[in-house]
């Protein structure tokens, strides 16, 4: 990808929770000349973002449609209650969620988690959001359980969380739409989660790299600057230069003075 068929920018979605900034820096890094925009999108709404067009990348929470999206799993985050910091929970390092049946376990409208059986008792209504169950939750009215880079999100100084074992666990993605092979950028931004170096043979590998200093004099030292300048100094191993200056088997022969 070369001249005007380079893009003028990357655009990277991402959803509540995910921080990119560690990626976005290498991408700055390595490709300073493409500005990566960053497009903040729902964890509902990133999909169809994706699907439309809306992004080149993004980084989403699964399950997304496969016959419409690619994706790379990432990583999964631990779930966890958020509670306020004086509820009895906190006594403990983790919670069950046997512990938590009595409670009023808070079921926003943009929940992110996949659940076959809710636990605790339900509330009335279900809170719009995971920040409106949060307002919630400082108000004494239920606890909440969200992934882990959700409760540190909404972090407030009333309140605090416990890790769940055995609930359903959210797994971040890379997602790009489906195609034969994915546009260079995306591999590129493939390349940098992963953790790919700037040599790799993927990503920009028809790029050729520019040889470091060290590169440079190690090849002057070679001769890199004939075809056969590094043979010329060195005789061959084993073999020590004749009187008359040449090496070899004949050295028996030739290597004695001539007669005058």
């Amino acid at each position: 990808m070369t001249g005007s068929d380079i893009p003028s920018s990357f655009r990277l979605a991402y959803v509540p929770g995910v921080t990119p900034t560690k990626w976005v820096r290498v991408w700055h890094e390595r490709l300073p000349g493409i500005p990566l925009e960053l497009v903040q999108a729902t964890a509902a709404d990133a999909p169809g973002l994706l699907a439309d067009g809306g992004a080149d990348a993004g980084l989403v929470r699964l399950p997304v449609d496969r016959d419409v999206l690619a994706a790379i799993p990432l990583y999964t985050e631990t779930t966890v209650v958020v509670i306020p910091k004086d509820h009895v929970a906190t006594a403990a390092e983790e919670v069950s969620l046997a512990e938590l049946a009595d409670e009023i376990v808070l079921h926003p409208l943009d929940d992110v988690l996949d659940w076959e059986t809710l636990p605790g008792r339900p509330a009335v209504e279900r809170p719009a959001t995971t920040a409106d169950a949060i307002e919630l939750v400082a108000a004494g009215v239920g606890v909440l359980l969200v992934p882990q880079s959700l409760a540190r999100l909404h972090h407030r100084k009333d309140l605090t969380y416990r890790p769940v074992p055995e609930t359903p666990e959210s797994r971040v993605a890379l997602s790009w739409p489906q195609a034969e092979e994915a546009p260079e950028l995306v591999e590129e931004f493939i390349g940098i989660v992963r953790g790919r170096t700037v040599n790799s043979t993927r990503g920009r590998a028809a790029t050729p790299q520019r040889p470091t200093a060290k590169e440079k004099a190690k090849g002057k030292r070679a001769g890199t600057g004939g075809g056969q300048g590094g043979a010329r100094h060195k005789p061959a191993a084993g073999r020590k230069p004749s009187p008359g200056g040449r090496a070899g088997g004949q050295s028996g022969k030739r290597g004695k003075p001539r007669g005058r």
